[in-house]
């Protein structure tokens, strides 16, 4: 979508209920207009969130939202805004031991705090964050429940490697009522849902870790443990993916103690063949597993040796499926925030992993208000994961039906059909070339610049002979993004069937609006590859091509032209620079009528 479109927002408003709306986003920091760098670009989130009727994603529960847009200041808002508060205040008296410095923290807290609410436009959990931020700052404790998630982690890892708890985990009697008639492929399933059921079930145990009398419980009260009464309508679809070959979890790692149970899951979904993408938080928060513990706690440590990290922040989806197709089965990122989850603000790596994984899961109510409780669909099947008097709940929400998803072997298969279709032409003793030029690069303008190839290629053929001229706008399908593209694209690019690799020229724009009997318009005057990111990035692979196969000639403007163009938006076909231009975003609003 180009940056000029009008701003998704609910439908049927008035005015002053249209600018409260956009007032929230603005408030709770995360309308991307207003904050480029830290808030996630339309396409970046559609990456996770599926869009209908226009609408703009909100990190909240719907009953969160419909309260704070009701502008009513109902009891159910104040309240989580005061459990906020309390929290806040409960950390400052458990973690400072001046009287004095108490005093002062707790007063500026309370003062923020009333100057924060005041409008009744902040979501509590990105109250909570601020709130936080304030002690971590004043403070200067950069993660004050360091010390008590390793005492937690300690004691979970002693419990699971305790041989009480092997014993138990590994219990046949009563496990499997009859194998007659099973196959030892029904037998292995059966087995591993059986100790994937178990494992499960250790998500139950906080108040183990959490007590400082721990002490590893008998084999017969742990057995108990590990039979945890299941509700929910997840637990199925947890055990279709457990049996189904290679299967892809984005796993979002809980608490600390609960962390070494969600990494014993992770590790027996890897040792079975599935490939887990933990994802943990960029920094403390609480007493969520940060990236900083996974260096520096020796059980996490430990229990991750053999996971490999993903450190780069925004990595491209070649650079993550090459990543993924190895033989490598855990793998941990960070989910790039300081908070319970919210998908405005995670890094492009973990946008980018949601996007490739079958199923995300996730920990807990808070998590659960923002993914299941909510009206909004996914790109993928989420389920929620709630532990409570001994019981877990698993909630099953399946992805949208209408969104279209290209796996890679699709995208390796398209490209495949190409290179086919290259060799053909070869066969044939003909010349085979690319044409790289401007599709998405200048916003909304995406339908010209494909007649505008278009109309080029159709010249170059009728003026050349024995030509066979690939012209990306030809192959693309409803449901791509420029992700998709460009994984594709760089397959046939680097097969080495290229023998002309021509970039478009102004010459060959004006050439175009002349064939079909137009003046050249201003937005296209003067356009040319090196306007468009794609075409460098491409420049850059014709470049390297090049060295391999020195015969294959490039046609188009000098190279050294191409390098002003920085990097795609995510999911986006122009520079990511270009959708934060206030002066063209303002124009284009005013040309078409749309409001700022």
């Amino acid at each position: 979508m180009a940056p000029c479109e009008a701003e998704p927002k609910p439908v049927n408003i008035d005015p002053d209920q249209d600018a409260w709306f956009t007032a929230f986003f603005l408030e709770n920091h995360i309308d991307p207009f207003a904050y480029p760098i830290e808030v996630g670009s339309r396409e970046q989130v559609e990456f996770m969130v599926y869009p209908e009727n226009n609408e703009r994603f909100y990190p909240c529960s719907d009953t969160m939202f419909n309260a704070i847009m009701s502008r009513k200041r109902p009891r159910f808002l104040t309240n989580r805004y005061r459990d906020v508060l309390d929290k806040i205040l409960a950390i400052i008296k458990a973690f400072i031991d001046s009287e004095y410095d108490r005093a002062f923290l707790s007063r500026l807290i309370k003062i923020k705090y009333d100057n924060e609410i005041q409008s009744r436009l902040l979501i509590p959990s990105r109250l909570e964050k601020r709130l936080y931020k304030i002690f971590l700052t004043r403070t200067q404790i950069e993660d004050p429940y360091k010390s008590q998630k390793k005492k937690e982690n300690d004691r979970a890892y002693t419990f699971m490697a305790s041989e009480s708890f092997k014993e138990a985990l590994n219990e046949v009697d009563g496990a499997i009522d009859t194998m007659k008639g099973f196959t030892l492929e029904q037998v292995k399933a059966k087995i591993n849902e059986i100790e994937f059921t178990r494992r499960l079930s250790l998500l139950t145990a906080s108040a183990l870790w959490q007590d400082n009398n721990f002490k590893v419980p008998s084999t017969s009260a742990i057995k108990t443990l590990l039979n945890a009464k299941i509700t929910g309508n997840g637990m199925k679809r947890l055990l279709e993916l457990v049996n189904a070959p290679k299967s892809k979890f984005l796993w979002l790692a809980g608490e600390s103690g609960d962390v070494v149970a969600d990494i014993a899951i992770a590790q027996f979904l890897a040792n079975i063949g599935h490939v887990v993408i933990l994802a943990v938080k960029e920094k403390p928060f609480f007493k969520k597993v940060c990236l900083n513990d996974t260096r520096t706690d020796p059980v996490l440590v430990k229990t991750l040796e053999q996971a490999h990290f993903i450190h780069d922040k925004a990595i491209s989806k070649n650079q993550l499926l090459q990543r993924l197709k190895q033989d490598e089965h855990l793998y941990v990122i960070s989910d790039g925030t300081q908070e319970a989850l919210n998908l405005l603000l995670v890094s492009t790596t973990f946008s980018r992993v949601f996007k490739e994984v079958d199923c995300v899961v996730t920990r807990g109510p808070k998590q659960k208000n923002r993914m299941i409780q909510t009206h909004f669909r996914f790109t993928r099947d989420v389920i929620n994961i709630c532990a409570k008097n001994k019981k877990l709940d698993i909630v099953f929400k399946p992805r949208h039906p209408d969104f279209i998803n290209f796996s890679h072997m699709d995208l390796e298969g398209k490209a495949n059909k190409i290179i086919s279709e290259m060799t053909q032409a070869k066969n044939e003793n003909m010349t085979v070339m690319f044409y790289s030029g401007i599709i998405g690069s200048i916003p909304g303008k995406i339908d010209v610049a494909k007649k505008i190839m278009n109309r080029f290629v159709e010249h170059l053929k009728n003026q050349s002979d024995n030509l066979f001229i690939i012209n990306p706008s030809s192959y693309y399908e409803p449901g791509m993004d420029a992700d998709d593209l460009m994984y594709m694209w760089e397959i046939v690019q680097r097969s080495g069937y290229i023998d002309i690799w021509r970039f478009q020229t102004s010459d060959d724009i004006s050439r175009s609006f002349a064939i079909m009997g137009q003046k050249v318009p201003p937005e296209w005057i003067g356009k040319d590859a090196t306007y468009s990111t794609g075409c460098t990035k491409e420049m850059r692979i014709a470049q390297e091509v090049q060295k391999e196969n020195p015969e294959m000639q490039l046609i188009g403007p000098a190279v050294d032209k191409f390098m002003r163009r920085d990097e795609y938006g995510v999911g986006s076909m122009y520079d990511r620079r270009l959708a934060w231009m206030p002066e063209r975003r303002r124009s284009d609003r005013r040309k078409h009528g749309r409001r700022e």
